[in-house]
């Protein structure tokens, strides 16, 4: 049995997008490049004629789309996401060129789910949305008119991952059991717990504290193994308290 297209184990997340055309073209950029995965979150109009007018002979991803209402949906089970983003962050994950980023992406995809997660056509990503990513990818572009039209940003990051793809066909070592994006959520959850529980955190005034921690342990790719001996080290800690 031959084994999965690494192109398969990655999804392309449109967060909160207002023109339903701009899904039907991407959907079609995502099929020229072997890419199958779709996911929504929140889309102002979706289904709808014009999505399915822009797919052209794509319309079969269009009819397998998960809708999420929320960015932990659709990244649920990922061991590698990253923010789709021209603006410079404060406290931002690692930053990758588009070739780069596809590059890292792949490593992990040939084994394991990751994302590419994509922002509002108006507004782009939040703040918030970019902080839930272990990296950013950067489109270059003319410095003085970087806004690419979403499904152009599509069309980029799909030609990238698969030149990544046939650049390097040979089977690559597997990552070594990466946490996950649920392990990791859980993970940060009992931790702000406990730094709450020993007064470290103050609700009211948090600041930008976990932001910092998430950045911070973005870089470290944590495995499964080592968010179980963090947790450990928390729940030991937690009952001293």
């Amino acid at each position: 049995m031959n084994s999965p297209c690494p192109l398969d184990h990655i999804r392309i997340v449109l967060s909160h997008t207002s023109h339903p055309g701009n899904i039907g073209a991407a959907a079609r950029a995502m099929k020229t490049m072997g890419l199958s995965s779709l996911y929504l979150i929140n889309p102002e109009s979706f289904p709808d004629r014009e999505a399915d007018a822009r797919a052209v002979r794509a319309r079969d991803i269009l009819e397998k789309i998960k809708v999420c209402a929320e960015l932990d949906e659709a990244l649920d089970n990922t061991v590698l996401s990253a923010a789709i983003t021209a603006r410079s962050r404060d406290l931002s994950p690692d930053v990758f060129d588009a070739r780069q980023g596809a590059r890292e992406l792949l490593r992990y995809a040939r084994h394991q789910p990751v994302a590419l997660l994509f922002g509002a056509e108006t507004s782009g990503l939040t703040t918030a949305e970019v902080s839930k990513c272990q990296m950013i990818i950067h489109i270059p572009a003319n410095p003085e008119f970087t806004s690419l039209n979403l499904a152009s940003a599509v069309q980029v990051m799909a030609y990238e991952l698969r030149m990544a793809l046939l650049e390097n066909d040979a089977p690559a070592a597997p990552v070594e059991s990466p946490a996950n994006f649920n392990d990791l959520e859980l993970f940060y959850a009992h931790l702000e717990q406990a730094m709450i529980a020993s007064d470290y955190l103050v609700p009211e005034r948090p600041k930008l504290l976990m932001q910092r921690i998430r950045r911070l342990f973005s870089k470290a790719r944590l495995e499964k193994e080592e968010v179980q001996i963090l947790r450990g080290i928390l729940t030991a800690l937690g009952k001293r308290w």
